[in-house]
């Protein structure tokens, strides 16, 4: 091998080296939609491939559990303003002594960047899946597909402190009435990497009263590519589950 095939593999190894690192650089820390309910509008960047996933036990009642084990929210940066977006969840639910598990529908959809922030003018995104009714198990296939959709919304306060929120809806697969969805969080830097957070979210059925619950939570921040959280809330009305805890991670790469 010549002395000058080698001086250019090692230019075009320390030219991706260069670029690799530059990438790195200009790509700020992830950021995920859990553990909270509401979404971010940040989208993932071009080309990187994001992973979210947890667990969930929910308490509903006194005799009642539903477990996810896990859920997982799974994003592809196209551009800088569109990702893309798959949901699955594997559900575990317990009445009395009965229990049923399986997959849940899988839904698939996008983020799109709508505006950034300026003055009074939030950063914002929109949001929609669709779930498919026979990507499940039987027990939990839907008669219809079901759409849903988010209008997400960010203030920044301070270095510190964020304000966000969520407007939307959703349809269950088996009727046309939907649920109308708000959330409501303020995100506290504590350290660079450790953040936290406090939310109020409601999901209102168009025939029913709504359910209020209050959640809190904190992410701890790996690397810029990898982040932990845990996470609990409570129902504010009785018709609200009665608590839940959550465990989880988010990746890129």
């Amino acid at each position: 091998m010549s002395k000058i095939s080698t001086m250019k593999k090692s230019v075009i190894f320390f030219m991706m080296f260069v670029a690799q690192t530059f990438v790195a650089q200009i790509n700020e820390p992830i950021q995920a939609d859990r553990p909270d309910q509401t979404e971010t509008p940040a989208i993932v960047p071009r080309g990187m491939f994001q992973v979210e996933t947890g667990f969930t036990f929910q308490k509903n009642d006194e005799i009642s559990k539903t477990n996810t084990l896990p859920t997982a929210l799974w994003k592809y940066g196209v551009n800088e303003n569109f990702e893309l977006r798959l949901i699955t969840e594997f559900i575990s639910e317990k009445i009395d002594e009965n229990t049923q598990e399986g997959l849940a529908p899988i839904f698939i959809g996008f983020k799109v960047k709508l505006a950034e922030e300026k003055g009074i003018v939030p950063k914002t995104s929109f949001i929609a899946h669709i779930g498919l009714p026979n990507a499940a198990s039987t027990k939990y296939k839907t008669d219809f597909y079901a759409p849903e959709f988010r209008l997400v919304m960010q203030h920044t306060l301070s270095n510190k402190f964020s304000l966000s929120y969520n407007l939307g809806a959703e349809w269950d697969g088996f009727s046309a009435e939907p649920t109308f969805i708000y959330t409501l969080t303020t995100g506290y830097s504590i350290t660079k990497k450790l953040g936290s957070y406090i939310e109020l979210f409601g999901f209102s059925p168009q025939n029913q009263k709504t359910n209020h619950n209050f959640d809190g939570g904190i992410t701890y921040l790996i690397n810029d590519n990898f982040m932990l959280d845990l996470s609990s809330g409570f129902g504010i009305t009785k018709n609200a589950p009665k608590n839940y805890f959550a465990i989880g991670f988010s990746f890129r790469i």
